[in-house]
């Protein structure tokens, strides 16, 4: 077939990869792990994957889905209200407002979903959302979807976070929306502070957990509970796609009145089809697991804290940080691309992170560490980071 929209997207594919933006993908042959083998058998470490406390192949996990899959079948083939609903849901969902100490909550195919049919079902024209500006695409996406003003603050800025909110004085509702943890830098969200102006100013909260969630915290709950403002957020959404075992799955836990509208108005929860049961049933069984095994956090901790003293200790630049994602910066996005290639050819795969995902000027690879890495296999990649950042100029 020919049409001018083929040759136009071509074009476009082109220049992405002229400017060294092109996004591409590496087909795994194994389990998700800390160490991967591709469809060609080479085998790589993993640094990049979301799999924080190692249990996306964690034969607890395994062994609960597989019981599921067994007794409940594939999956549900309908929507929650009309033949979706299982018992498996709703013990998820008390299980996860458990857990994260909020009256209700609501399962999705993925938190991308629920950001999406978080804003338009709740919000109008007369109220305000006030968002960071590094929030995640699915925030980014759903308020856009929405009739509400959006106003913006630039990322972890009280001072324009309390310029909004003063702004806004006179729509009806306002929510303060942020992730907890930004993906891209692994910077926490200075939720003390946001509660504190929310409270004064009287909006609402809701925190994207999706990076913090099983991670951060005493007891793992999240950076609400880090920051020890867990029973002053509205709204909180996640994932059960990484450190809650890292298949399918998404959620917004809150106050009932809001989970009780959202059944009956969000449209990513009413018009698609259900999680299917042996995924709800592992991740039962991941949030026990983790609430058991506390060790988990704290080896993820010491891997985290062992490559980055490492790396630094070569010259590369990595901001300090407490949270696993390492972001290793770099001068020039074709720098990221080079050097993430590089590091492909040793065995070791990482992601090149660039414009547009983060701003033009800050170009990086993403380092995330696992509590399934061993220190051992972390100390072989130290000799392979300084070979490849010397044969580029990264570091001297």
């Amino acid at each position: 077939m020919s049409h001018p929209l083929l040759d136009l997207l071509q074009e476009k594919q082109r220049a992405l990869e002229k400017q060294g933006s092109l996004k591409t993908e590496h087909f795994i042959a194994s389990s998700q792990g800390a160490k991967i083998e591709l469809y060609n058998t080479h085998k790589l470490l993993n640094l990049c994957a979301n799999n924080y406390l190692g249990l996306a192949q964690h034969p607890v996990l395994q062994r609960s889905a597989i019981q599921a899959l067994e007794e409940w079948g594939w999956g549900m083939a309908s929507v929650r209200f009309i033949c979706g609903s299982h018992i498996s849901h709703q013990k998820l969902e008390a299980r996860l407002s458990q857990f994260l100490h909020t009256e209700d909550s609501l399962l999705y195919s993925s938190c991308f979903d629920a950001n999406g049919g978080l804003f338009e079902a709740l919000f109008e024209a007369k109220d305000a959302i006030i968002s960071d500006a590094f929030n995640h695409a699915s925030i980014i996406d759903g308020i856009r979807l929405c009739k509400a003003e959006r106003l913006i603050y630039s990322n972890h800025n009280m001072t324009e976070l309390e310029e909004r909110l003063k702004a806004s004085q006179r729509n009806r509702f306002r929510l303060i929306v942020t992730d907890g943890v930004f993906s891209m830098d692994g910077s926490i969200a200075k939720l003390e502070s946001i509660c504190e102006l929310a409270q004064r100013y009287q909006a609402l909260v809701m925190v994207d957990d999706s990076h913090a969630v099983g991670i951060l915290g005493p007891h793992g709950k999240g950076s609400a509970e880090h920051c020890g403002v867990l029973d002053q957020i509205d709204i909180i959404t996640g994932t059960l796609g990484k450190a809650l075992g890292g298949a399918l799955g998404g959620y917004t836990a809150s106050h009932k009145p809001i989970i009780d509208w959202l059944r009956q108005r969000s449209r990513p929860y009413i018009f698609s089809n259900a999680l299917p049961p042996f995924m709800a049933k592992a991740s039962l069984a991941a949030l026990d697991f983790i609430e058991q095994n506390p060790n988990l956090r704290l080896r993820l901790f010491q891997n985290s804290e062992f490559l980055k003293q490492s790396l630094r200790e070569l010259g590369f630049d990595l901001p300090h940080n407490l949270h696993p994602i390492l972001p290793l910066m770099l001068k020039e996005k074709a720098t990221a691309q080079k050097m993430a290639a590089e590091l492909f050819k040793e065995g070791v795969l990482t992601a090149a992170i660039v414009y547009p995902v983060v701003p033009q000027n800050q170009p990086r690879l993403r380092l995330q560490v696992s509590a399934a890495h061993e220190i051992a296999d972390l100390k072989a990649s130290i000799p392979v980071f300084k070979k490849v950042g010397l044969a580029l100029g990264v570091i001297q």
